[in-house]
């Protein structure tokens, strides 16, 4: 998502920009989007068949930012500039932030898709070994709806 978020010199696009941007990227037959906004969440949920929450502790979460951070993207959004070292700041940041909305922003995220995705098939993935086992195609996981057993 963040690579048609942005905007040349990442700069961001109105509300109104990013909500039709995204209406133009979710018209095909087959997507998968990654990322978060949960401000225009409801517009993924209107389109999908399923949902896949990754609910993995705060410091697996801030852990995978900080790695991320050490590795480039292979394409950038047009007209945008990011060194190695901007990279890494910016993902090490998002450590604190991960620790101080762990709670909140999942749950905020669980009631959007409560109150627009009834339609979907969700999977909370908990643990490492949940999203192993829903990649693999597991029945043990991918048929339960959630990863640690629950619907």
């Amino acid at each position: 998502m963040d690579l048609h978020f942005w905007k040349p010199g990442w700069t961001e696009p109105s509300e109104a920009e990013w909500r039709e941007k995204q209406r133009a990227l979710l018209a095909g037959n087959a997507w998968i989007v990654d990322g978060n906004y949960a401000e225009t969440l409801d517009l993924r949920l209107e389109r999908a068949d399923t949902v896949v929450v990754l609910a993995t502790s705060w410091w697996r979460c801030a852990v995978r930012a900080l790695l991320r951070g050490c590795r480039m993207p292979d394409t950038l959004p047009e007209g945008c500039e990011y060194s190695a070292w901007q990279r890494l700041r910016a993902e090490w940041r998002l450590v604190p932030l991960i620790l101080r909305n762990r709670h909140g922003e999942l749950e905020h995220e669980q009631a959007i898709i409560a109150s627009h995705g009834q339609h979907t098939n969700r999977h909370v993935l908990k643990s490492k070994w949940a999203i192993r086992k829903f990649l693999d195609g597991s029945p043990d996981v991918a048929g339960r709806g959630h990863g640690d057993g629950s619907n």
